[in-house]
């Protein structure tokens, strides 16, 4: 167990292939392959892609940023040439990842005009708290790919930038992350509430 738990690739590895341990249960025990299973498969892998892009925006949020001023200057590099990097590579990607999964979930459950409209064209408040939800995503996408992402490269020094822009980046960066914290708290709400309270 030791050599699987030492590896991340190891790990992911056999969590999928416990994944698939248990859908080849469902299988066996009469569980179709119809549009229900396919939407699980989708819901989770939205879920999976949701807890990276929001785990990190929280990490970011409640413990790199708050941190960063009690770490000696001499360590500073460390996390700004290796780490914030590297979570913002996942950050980023897990946004992706999260809209795209999001989308194919709402057309495959066929109510995704409905949620685009906040639930205005049929009334139905469980499209209205998903749409809620989509489009509060979709604001804190944005947020990732073009406004957090660009200035990150330059407080970071991923792309060239004199030091009074790296400062305006790095605050810049900062407050649309915080948005985003802000957002995702009501983001989260609405589309739990749309699973379970209208649901």
């Amino acid at each position: 167990m030791a050599n699987i738990l030492t590896s991340l690739t190891k790990t992911i590895w056999a969590g999928i292939a416990l994944t698939i341990l248990f859908i080849i249960y469902y299988i066996s025990t009469g569980g179709a392959l119809d549009a229900a299973f396919w939407s699980t498969i989708l819901r989770y892998a939205h879920v999976l892609a949701g807890i990276m892009w929001i785990g990190l925006l929280w990490y970011f949020n409640f413990v790199q940023i708050p941190n960063m001023p009690k770490i000696p200057d001499e360590q500073k590099p460390a996390i700004g040439k290796v780490i914030a990097p590297a979570a913002l590579f996942w950050f980023r990607w897990g946004a992706m990842a999260t809209i795209i999964t999001g989308l194919l979930v709402a057309y495959l459950n066929g109510y995704l005009i409905q949620a685009i409209t906040i639930g205005l064209i049929d009334g139905v408040a469980k499209h209205t708290a998903i749409g809620i939800g989509m489009w509060l995503g979709t604001i804190m996408f944005i947020n990732v790919w073009f406004v957090i992402w660009p200035n990150q490269k330059r407080a970071l020094g991923i792309v060239e930038a004199d030091a009074d822009t790296k400062a305006a980046s790095a605050r810049t960066a900062m407050l649309f992350s915080r948005t985003n914290t802000l957002l995702s708290i009501p983001m989260l709400f609405a589309m739990a509430s749309a699973q379970n309270i209208w649901g």
